[in-house]
């Protein structure tokens, strides 16, 4: 039987459409925002993310109930649902169980560290330990903190499961390499957790390459429509276009989306579904440049969406070019 062929533009509709950068969530939704992860390394990404998905984002947003910090899964700070902090840790321990030893040992001696209190970052094996789901995290942009919890009840391999299903949502048209790069997993154990979702997977062609969708996935991603108006991606998001050496898959590697990206450009503008221009913040300064001519309608939607943003004060700069 022949794949199902899909085509650049049809994946980068779905995942969009998915990840909720089409059409915004109801104001406060700010944990089913969440539902991928939200990458927060640089100050306030996950805010800028929230802010993408969801109407009339808050500044305090990112610290909203139900919402919780930690590394994961990218070795990176992510803000996460509360009710799902076992599926993004334990879905990310390594399957040898000599392996899974060694990072509980790690983490009960960083945890015996923390005396019962937050601590400052500072151990540079505290990434590891946070796959336990022994440690939650706060990032405050000028410092981070970390402070022990119960582990997460659930069960391991359904935790991995998950976490598979959610990136195959998530960045579908997808395949094995690309989750285990993005779950942080051996290449090995990536394709094990990959082959126990097998059941739930449908073969198809991304652009002559091989790849998977959920298969409950099929009808979104054959009609899901274009992302209409403007947005401010993070760079994180800019993944869902293609990252990997192919331009296909969200990774790994990092391709840049558009010229302008640069160590103070880093963000993408994505106007009705393509990426049109790079951004950067210094406070509340935006400062965008674009690439291309634009209409009077689209300068308005870029000043809106620009405004918009739940930062106190915000302001904009537009360079075309």
């Amino acid at each position: 039987m022949t794949a199902l062929r899909i085509d650049h533009q049809q994946a980068v509709r779905y995942r969009l459409a998915v990840n909720h950068l089409g059409e915004r969530l109801p104001a406060g939704t700010y944990v089913e925002a969440a539902r991928f992860g939200l990458q927060d390394t640089a100050p306030r990404d996950a805010l800028v993310g929230l802010h993408a998905r969801v109407a009339d984002c808050e500044p305090s947003a990112w610290e909203a109930p139900g919402l919780v910090q930690t590394y994961s899964p990218r070795a990176a700070v992510y803000v996460l649902p509360a009710a799902d902090f076992g599926v993004f840790t334990i879905g990310r321990m390594p399957l040898d169980p000599a392996e899974q030893k060694s990072v509980a040992e790690l983490a009960e001696r960083i945890c015996r560290e923390f005396d019962g209190a937050e601590r400052r970052h500072g151990h540079p094996e505290l990434r590891g330990a946070c796959a336990t789901g022994r440690v939650v995290l706060r990032w405050t942009t000028s410092a981070l903190y970390a402070r022990e919890v119960a582990p997460p009840d659930i069960d391991f391999r359904e935790a991995h499961l998950e976490l598979c299903r959610r990136h195959v949502r998530a960045f579908g048209p997808t395949t094995a390499e690309t989750f285990g790069w993005w779950a942080g997993l051996s290449r090995p154990d990536a394709r094990t957790v990959w082959s126990w979702l097998a059941d739930e997977l449908l073969p198809v062609e991304l652009e002559g390459r091989a790849a998977a969708i959920l298969a409950s996935d099929e009808d979104a991603v054959r009609s899901s429509p274009p992302a209409p108006g403007a947005r401010f991606l993070v760079a994180s998001d800019l993944r869902l276009f293609g990252a990997d050496r192919y331009e296909l898959f969200a990774g790994p590697g990092q391709k840049s989306r558009i010229e302008f990206n640069d160590w103070h450009h880093p963000h993408g503008l994505m106007l009705d579904g393509r990426i049109r221009g790079a951004w950067g913040r210094r406070q509340g300064s935006i400062e965008l440049r674009v690439a291309g001519r634009l209409t009077a309608a689209d300068r308005d939607a870029i000043e809106t969406e620009a405004l918009s943003m739940p930062i106190p004060g915000a302001t904009m700069t537009l360079k075309v070019s």
